[in-house]
């Protein structure tokens, strides 16, 4: 059997980070070192609490969590509560976490972690505002080329932004975290909305969660159902995007999703485009590739990985 991935999730729970999260747990392929928090859909209290519940749901209070960045670099903290609900992760009734929070801070656990383990074996897995990686980057550049690869949830071209015309989300809370993380020269893969936009929460694929007949199974259908009722309201659709699972099943199935290998670069000085992820997808321009910005997805494969995973836990 293959030596299992170490990775470490970057998280700022939200249904969907949840949902990756337990996608990771159900997933033997994968060695969670650790999962640090950070501010993002939901105040920093707030996620670094719903990172705890999704573990113990899951059985696995043995998972370290470390509590990140309480704010952008530079600008002030936007939340998506209207998205998610006050807490992060309405819809089930997640009882409080018993597990305790380290007392080390994430971005010292990251450099810490990449410093001392052996170079090219982990890697970084955002599903949030990359206000920690960025930190750990600025803080000891030595652990960019000790990185194996960051593949993230974030950005969008093709299909423009789901907080302005132009930007995502993860990219608009901290669009200078993610200008230091892009050009850091550690690989990315990036998934943005143009992926996620396609992998669809419908009523058939939560009744496949709540069909599992578990507490794992039954919370996931309530958090998806929650969660899916702001984009079903504004795109109109059957269903609402599953963002940030993509970046795990991409860990555990590559071939569920097609991209290409382009320059991305991210806006930083207009208020009107702030946080774009520019993408040189037909290289226009002479800037180096250093992203794979990932396009299309088979979707009926990615939650058939879901449930499956899920319905180990």
């Amino acid at each position: 059997m293959p030596v299992p991935r170490k990775i470490i999730i970057d998280t700022d729970p939200g249904q969907d980070d949840a949902v990756a999260i337990l996608l990771a747990l159900g997933s033997s392929e994968l060695d969670i070192l650790g999962i640090t928090a950070v501010a993002g859909n939901v105040p920093l209290k707030l996620t670094e609490n719903n990172a705890r519940k999704i573990c113990e749901l899951a059985g696995r209070p043995d998972i370290k969590v470390y509590s990140g960045a309480i704010r952008p670099l530079m600008r002030e903290l936007v939340t998506a509560e209207e998205v998610h609900g006050k807490t992060g992760l309405n819809g089930p009734d997640l009882p409080e976490p018993t597990m305790k929070l380290q007392e080390q801070h994430a971005v010292d656990y990251l450099v810490e972690t990449l410093m001392r383990e052996e170079a090219g074996t982990i890697t970084l897995c955002p599903l949030g505002p990359l206000t920690n990686v960025a930190l750990a980057l600025i803080r000891e550049p030595r652990i960019a080329p000790r990185i194996k690869e960051i593949v993230l949830m974030g950005g969008g071209f093709f299909e423009g932004g789901n907080v302005t015309p132009s930007a995502e989300f993860n990219i608009y809370v901290d669009p200078h975290a993610a200008d230091v993380v892009f050009r850091s020269g550690v690989p990315i893969v990036m998934m943005p909305l143009d992926v996620t936009h396609k992998a669809l929460t419908t009523t058939k694929r939560i009744d496949a969660f709540r069909k599992l007949g578990t507490k794992v199974g039954l919370a996931t259908a309530q958090m998806l159902e929650f969660f899916e009722r702001y984009d079903e309201g504004k795109y109109g659709t059957d269903g609402g995007p599953l963002h940030d699972p993509c970046v795990i099943a991409y860990l555990i199935k590559p071939e569920l999703f097609q991209g290409r290998h382009c320059n991305v670069t991210v806006e930083t000085s207009s208020e009107l485009t702030m946080g774009m992820t520019v993408v040189d997808w037909w290289g226009v321009t002479k800037r180096p590739k250093n992203a794979t910005f990932m396009r299309d997805i088979d979707h009926d494969g990615f939650f058939a990985l879901l449930v499956e995973r899920l319905g180990r836990l």
